[in-house]
């Protein structure tokens, strides 16, 4: 029994019973240890407090329990539909219901297990599962096995958690599925960091973005990588990043690009593919910003726009409004077409792309002159 009380305090309210059948006055039962069915020394405690501390007297756990059991070869401790209290730094950092709670005797972990509820009561956050670690002096708390978290900014399913309660960050793993409330988002991927503290969601895997109006997908985001900001509504994609929006029906691809949800604009500082499904018109260009409620689109830099019949138009910057469909571009103007086969050169070009219905201007640069190329 010694050796479970070190350093573990236990606190008896009412009485012990010993499990193998003996009375615990009867010394000649418990002190011969020649039983086979006693072997393993059970004991029954009810009404049980739990504590350990650490190397400075401040608790780390603190379990309650009404019926617990003690295994002296095992050195472990069972408690039966257990409360704890998980501390950091002498302060409670999660209170915790299980159905099973199991204590190694050396008080470097306390295990829980069966339908684990776990509540910061710092931040409002809830984790459910089937198993709870806690580990004190990595300042670790796993919980795993149909996980589920719950707050009022978001909602997460994975097979594990990892809480660094100093931080106040959450790691997800396996399976994650995320779902910010408001605006509408789902993520999916591997791996998700929550740094509680700055409102910011990581994805250092590559991750799906599903936005939801009306209870239905509008709009879909995915990256090697991505960091979405709960604060902001603003998502970061990066590497092999791609929103594809049903309404206007586009496809933004790009390196590097942000998309605020709540202004409605996806902007990009990397050279990016804007394609439109509907009409099979593709256009390139070093950076682009989009208005979505607008339906329009902004490029600039080596702007380049293919059509459908492989007419094309090059500029230094070009509007598209997706909703009239029309473009306006604007400098060293490109326009080539393959039927009939010419070329005009100008400053400014205005028309639509897929009608081959262009208007090329001259302007001042080329002493309001265009240059057209009939080729035969």
């Amino acid at each position: 029994l010694h050796s479970f009380l070190l350093p573990i305090t236990l606190f008896l309210i009412i009485g012990l019973t010993a499990c193998g059948g003996q009375k615990p006055t009867d010394s000649k039962s418990a002190d011969s240890g020649s039983s086979s069915k006693n072997s393993d020394s059970n004991l029954t405690f009810f009404n049980v407090d739990l504590e350990q501390a650490d190397e400075v007297g401040r608790p780390v756990w603190r379990v309650r329990a009404n019926h617990a059991k003690y295994t002296k070869e095992k050195q472990i401790g069972q408690a039966e539909n257990p409360y704890a209290e998980l501390y950091q730094d002498g302060k409670v950092v999660y209170q915790v219901k299980a159905d099973v709670a199991d204590i190694d005797q050396d008080g470097k972990q306390l295990l829980l297990k069966g339908k684990i509820i776990a509540t910061d009561p710092r931040n409002g956050i809830v984790l459910q599962g089937n198993e709870l670690e806690w580990r004190p002096k990595e300042d670790l708390l796993i919980v795993r096995n149909q996980l589920n978290g719950t707050h009022q900014q978001l909602q997460a399913v994975a097979q594990e958690a990892r809480v660094k309660t100093r931080e106040q960050r959450i790691d997800f793993s396996g399976g994650v599925i995320a779902n910010s409330v408001d605006p509408q988002v789902q993520m999916r991927t591997e791996h998700l960091i929550w740094q509680i503290k700055q409102d910011k969601l990581i994805a250092d895997r590559p991750v799906q973005f599903d936005r939801y109006k009306d209870n239905l997908v509008s709009d879909r985001g995915r990256g090697d990588s991505a960091e979405f900001n709960l604060k902001t509504k603003i998502a970061s994609l990066n590497k092999n990043a791609q929103v594809e929006l049903l309404d206007p029906p586009i496809q933004i691809a790009s390196n590097s690009m942000t998309w605020n949800l709540n202004a409605e604009s996806i902007n990009t500082n990397a050279p990016v593919r804007v394609f439109h499904r509907a009409e099979n018109v593709l256009v390139t260009a070093n950076k682009a910003q989009m208005k979505i409620a607008q339906k329009t689109v902004y490029l600039t830099g080596n702007v380049n726009a293919i059509g459908q019949r492989r007419q094309a138009i090059k500029s230094n910057i070009l509007t598209w409004y997706l909703e009239n469909k029309l473009i306006e571009a604007q400098g060293n103007v490109v326009y080539r077409q393959v039927d009939p086969p010419l070329t005009f050169n100008g400053d400014k070009a205005v028309g639509n792309l897929q009608t081959e219905n262009i208007a090329v201007t001259g302007g001042n640069t080329s002493g309001g002159r265009v240059v057209t190329e009939i080729i035969p």
